[in-house]
């Protein structure tokens, strides 16, 4: 079975950074901690939320690293002598990354109850004709 690409269609010209950002958003992990909503505020926005109980705002990275939004948690040690007979609310570290498409930005970060919110803008696309003037050779 032989790989279908983006450059197996001819009229589909300089689409080749669309398809390494697929196989890019492919690799980025599947793992499910921790949850989170993607929603569509309004035509030109959105919002991710993730569910980081336990995590306070120091604790959390949020960068855009080569067109990828990357949301970091690393929850310090426990140092206060606490002893645990059952510890069921993990501090595990997690790194949840999202590819951004030409022309999205990154807004505020908010957090809220547990929930931390980052808002996304896209910038609203133009409508561009343009005329090419044709040389005699």
């Amino acid at each position: 079975m032989s790989k279908l690409t983006l450059g197996s269609y001819p009229h589909m010209l300089g689409f080749e950074q669309l398809e390494r950002l697929l196989e890019r958003s492919a690799k980025s992990g599947n793992e499910g901690y921790p949850p989170y909503n993607i929603e569509q505020t309004s035509d030109f926005s959105y919002r991710i939320t993730l569910a980081v109980a336990g995590f306070a705002e120091q604790d959390l990275a949020i960068t855009v690293e080569d067109r990828q939004l990357v949301i970091r948690g690393r929850q310090g040690e426990d140092s206060d002598g606490r002893v645990f007979l059952h510890r069921g609310i993990a501090a595990r570290q997690f790194q949840r990354m999202f590819v951004l498409a030409d022309g999205v930005d990154v807004g505020e970060a908010v957090m809220e109850n547990g929930l931390l919110h980052v808002d996304l803008t896209r910038s609203r696309p133009e409508t561009v004709v343009q005329t090419i003037n044709i040389k005699k050779g």
